[in-house]
């Protein structure tokens, strides 16, 4: 786990990456140079509280791909506290942490816009509020947004002020899911994920 400084511009990127592909990459890029961020920090959960019904890639895995996909770039850095903690994975836990450990840390989350749906439904929604300065991707510049669901717990100036922080990424349609149905279907995923995550995952013979 890298340290986070103080008086910095931080991005942090959460997911199960089950397992990272290009989209997620790109998406990170895009969010790192948009905020004017120092670096942006991976964090992968143990088990999403909105995925429970199924156990994710085991989390050995998922680390060695994401320190794979990540290494290269030297403003990415990869935060394993969710994995190491267990149980069902908490955002608001982790920026909490995140504070103690550097209270001047300015924090920037980023959330799709698929995942604002219900976010209403999240643990402690205001106080992921109040710990991070959300910054919302929508891919592909277009869809809708929920800002219903997001002023249901947001006041009138948070709401304004995400409403200002909306990232449009390139529309690229790759998904975690439709990749591990394709390695078990023995299709190809070259192009989808990082040359050295396509090698790991043939390696251990993930999904099959």
């Amino acid at each position: 786990m890298s340290e986070i400084n103080d008086k910095r511009r931080l991005g942090v990127f959460g997911g199960s990456f089950d397992p990272i592909h290009h989209g997620h990459l790109i998406m990170a890029e895009s969010f790192r140079e948009s905020m004017k961020l120092e670096s942006v920090i991976f964090l992968p959960a143990y088990v999403s509280p909105f995925k429970t019904e199924k156990a994710p890639t085991s989390d050995k895995h998922r680390l060695e791909m994401l320190r794979l996909a990540t290494c290269g770039n030297g403003c990415f850095r990869l935060d394993d506290r969710e994995i190491r903690r267990g149980g069902v994975s908490y955002t608001v836990d982790s920026l909490r942490a995140m504070h103690e450990e550097s209270p001047n840390a300015e924090l920037y989350m980023l959330i799709g816009s698929d995942s604002l749906i219900g976010f209403d439904r999240w643990r402690e929604p205001g106080a992921v509020l109040s710990l991070a300065n959300i910054v919302i991707a929508r891919r592909g510049g277009f869809g809708n947004i929920a800002w219903d669901d997001l002023a249901k717990v947001a006041s009138p100036d948070q709401l304004r002020s995400i409403q200002g922080r909306v990232l449009d990424v390139p529309l690229i349609e790759i998904a975690s899911r439709d990749i591990r149905l394709r390695v078990k279907e023995g299709r190809s995923i070259r192009y989808m994920v990082p040359a050295a995550v396509e090698a790991y995952i043939h390696e251990h013979h993930l999904w099959l």
